[in-house]
């Protein structure tokens, strides 16, 4: 191994064709042998002056938000969770009362919990936690659309759940 390290630095690779040339470049180049560039050598500047501008920040009217982005919890969200977290409330009552009745879950996540009241319950608490963490983390990546999108699909997939699931008593 060493052996091999020595062979590869050796003093025969600076004498390669391209490490050659390079080393006649800078050797030849009187800026390449100088330490820094003096800027008495260079023409004087002709341009007038430029004139001083004095520039004032820019002050938002509530520094903590961005305009156009709006906070979590604003009252929209907040609608929108509470009625989804209802419609979520109101399948898990429709859906306990079918399954007791000698009815048949459709969903094939609800069957895995839809043993025991318990297993519903933590099936749809889970859905509406779902649903919040979901709409964070498109609020978080800037999705202000597909956040709010979130609620109103799961609204209306336990809306239409419930529908039918009164319908089929």
């Amino acid at each position: 191994m060493f052996r091999l390290i020595s062979r590869t630095l050796s003093f025969s690779s600076i004498l390669k064709p391209r490490t050659a040339i390079l080393l006649a470049v800078v050797g030849l180049c009187p800026m390449g042998m100088a330490q820094q560039v003096s800027f008495s050598l260079l023409p004087p500047r002709t341009a007038e002056p430029s004139p001083i501008v004095k520039l004032k920040p820019v002050q938002l009217e509530n520094p903590r938000e961005v305009p156009g982005e709006h906070r979590f919890w604003d009252r929209q969200n907040s609608l929108l969770f509470a009625t989804s977290a209802a419609f979520s409330a109101a399948d898990f009552v429709v859906t306990r009362d079918n399954l007791r009745s000698g009815g048949q879950e459709l969903n094939p996540m609800v069957g895995v919990f839809g043993h025991s009241s318990a297993g519903l319950a933590i099936n749809f608490a889970g859905e509406t936690a779902g649903v919040v963490a979901l709409s964070y983390f498109f609020h978080k990546t800037g999705h202000h659309k597909l956040e709010r999108a979130v609620s109103m699909l799961n609204s209306g997939a336990s809306a239409s759940a419930v529908t039918f699931g009164m319908a089929h008593r």
